[in-house]
């Protein structure tokens, strides 16, 4: 296991960014043992560690050798781009240009003349993009963002190339599976939304941590972290109720 793997699980668990509790359910509607919210690295020094794990991570497979564009979907997507680029030159001597999607796109100031959609107008021709986020739940916003990093190329003539997207916690699941009412349907796995988005985009995948790995170290190292509100190690049924959860609703 990479060294920055390690670090990004512990402090997964220091800041309470992932934790198991009772009563969650995520955003499509399923229950979930642990949730992971990456907002919780939320002071200067949290925003560079969280920076640092994506440059070690581009650097140690030598994606950084094919990016020009560091590109975060708003609203936390944008912070971790400004963070990777950041540590990308702190720690590696990198110098890389970030950007961010806007709303809707700007038509008035300096960009009067030709709308934008991303805030720093930093697309080129021949340019390599690489998108940063925090988890995935839905695809939905990796492939609005495709969608928008395409039509900015498009619209002033640039070919552009998306050469991966990156997450910092790879929840490693299948997708939601519903009823003709459209209602959850229980203990029953979708398909492979890492799959289908690199099938139809033809963009590849990568995680600085599977959920898997994560909590495999921090359960094997006895590392604390927030269990229904009281800091410890993971005991045998909590590990034992993760493991059922991903066999369940886990990616192969």
């Amino acid at each position: 296991m990479e060294e920055y793997k390690k670090r990004l699980s512990v402090m997964l668990a220091e800041t309470g960014a992932l934790f198991f509790d009772r009563d969650l359910i995520l955003k499509d509607g399923r229950p979930t043992p642990y949730f992971v919210n990456l907002g919780k690295f939320n002071t200067g020094r949290l925003l560079l560690e969280i920076g640092s794990f994506f440059a070690d991570m581009l650097v140690t497979t030598s994606l950084i050798d094919k990016i020009d564009i560091i590109v975060g979907p708003s609203y936390k997507g944008s912070a971790i781009a400004s963070a990777t680029v950041a540590a990308l030159f702190h720690y590696h001597g990198h110098d890389l240009f970030f950007d961010y999607d806007r709303k809707e796109a700007k038509k008035h100031g300096e960009r009067s003349s030709s709308a934008t959609l991303f805030v720093n107008s930093s697309f080129f021709n021949g340019c390599r993009i690489f998108i940063v986020d925090d988890v995935i739940t839905s695809m939905e916003t990796k492939y609005e963002l495709v969608e928008k990093i395409n039509k900015e190329s498009n619209s002033h003539g640039f070919n552009c190339e998306i050469t991966g997207l990156g997450i910092a916690v790879d929840r490693e699941q299948t997708t939601v599976v519903y009823d003709n009412q459209g209602s959850v349907i229980l203990d029953e796995k979708g398909s492979d939304p890492i799959a289908e988005f690199t099938s139809k985009t033809g963009i590849p995948f990568f995680s600085v941590v599977g959920i898997r790995e994560a909590i495999e170290y921090l359960y094997s190292n006895k590392i604390s972290l927030f269990i229904s509100g009281e800091k410890r190690a993971i005991d045998i049924t909590t590990k034992e109720e993760f493991d059922k959860y991903m066999e369940t609703y886990g990616r192969e």
